[in-house]
């Protein structure tokens, strides 16, 4: 069994070092481990830190692409180069690479496809009441929309299976964690979670530059990613809203109407008139959405067998689906 660890990396040189010595190189179970360091513009000398500390394979960004696209061009080399679990840790040392066996022990035992890091973010000292608050929404929102029951939706210390890699697709930009859990949760992929700490706070996170812009970033990916998934169960109840309350202002118009007042309030049908159609081209949109639903799913799966193709079938992590299947029989 290979295991890649791979580390985003933007102007990392001062706790590289750090982040590299805590990962541990033996596992039980794990045939080699294999750090990655995916360098997505630095302008300092993480890279050269890295060679000097026996890093042998990276990932080079000529400019600054994005969390989510570093992700996906490690996971891309990952695969490529035979690993049947990544790792994706932080290059700030946020996270306890200590704790990596742990979190791909669900994994290797064929129990679960994703293994999420729950940093515990009451416990963090460092955030403030508001930004815990935020954390919990926003992982009720994800687990709401995906149907799963991660306790850190946010938290990028994460362990992937090869299959639930080829199965997954980031089109976000922006950040893939959110995105990626509910993708997993409509493809029917098995979550799992585990407990961590955090290391010390080192510098300000580099992927946003306020934490709204952190809210609304992550909102827009959820949505998007909801309504990949799922637009008529969006669409359609907005639309009946809108029909709905298109009959207030016709109701009321009737009612002057009836009375003989009716001349001075047209703007009750225009009103009514405006909601109802509103109301209509949701309903429109929700029926487009679902056909173009229809057709990434089967676009998917063609881009899924050509992943299959392109980077071979897993060799040492058993499928969970098949190990369910065998302790049914087993029954």
């Amino acid at each position: 069994m290979k295991v890649f660890v791979q580390i985003p990396c933007l102007n990392e040189e001062a706790t590289l070092p750090a982040v590299l010595a805590s990962i541990p190189r033996d596992i039980d179970g794990v045939d080699e481990v294999v750090i990655l360091v995916i360098d997505d513009g630095s302008s300092d000398r993480t890279v050269e830190v890295a060679r000097e500390l026996g890093i042998t394979h990276f990932v080079r960004h000529t400019r600054n692409m994005g969390l989510a696209r570093s992700f996906a061009d490690g996971v891309s080399y990952a695969l490529a180069n035979g690993a049947d679990i990544v790792v994706n840790t932080d290059g700030d040392n946020q996270y306890p690479s200590e704790r990596i066996p742990a979190l791909i022990e669900p994994i290797r035992q064929g129990v679960a496809d994703i293994v999420v890091g729950d940093r515990q973010t009451s416990t963090i000292a460092h955030f403030s009441p508001l930004k815990r608050l935020l954390q919990r929404f926003g992982s009720w929102v994800v687990n709401r929309a995906a149907g799963t029951d991660i306790p850190d939706a946010a938290s990028g210390f994460r362990a992937y299976s090869r299959e639930a890699l080829i199965r997954l697709n980031v089109v976000t930009t922006f950040s893939y964690c959110m995105e990626t859990i509910i993708q997993a949760g409509h493809k029917r992929l098995k979550l799992a979670s585990v407990p961590i700490t955090t290391n010390a706070k080192t510098r300000e996170s580099r992927l946003f530059r306020s934490m709204w812009q952190h809210v609304g970033e992550s909102g827009r990916a959820i949505v998007r990613s909801y309504l990949m998934f799922r637009p008529l169960a969006f669409l359609v109840p907005l639309g009946l809203v809108l029909t709905v309350l298109s009959l207030i202002p016709f109701v009321r118009y009737l009612v002057l109407w009836s009375s003989g007042a009716a001349g001075d309030h047209i703007q009750s049908l225009i009103l009514g008139s405006a909601l109802l159609v509103g109301g209509l081209l949701t309903f429109a949109l929700g029926f487009l959405a679902d056909l173009m639903r229809i057709n990434r799913i089967l676009l998917e799966d063609s881009l899924e067998r050509t992943k299959r193709m392109q980077f071979g079938p897993a060799v040492g992590v058993p499928n969970p689906d098949a190990v369910a299947v065998s302790r049914a029989d087993a029954a």
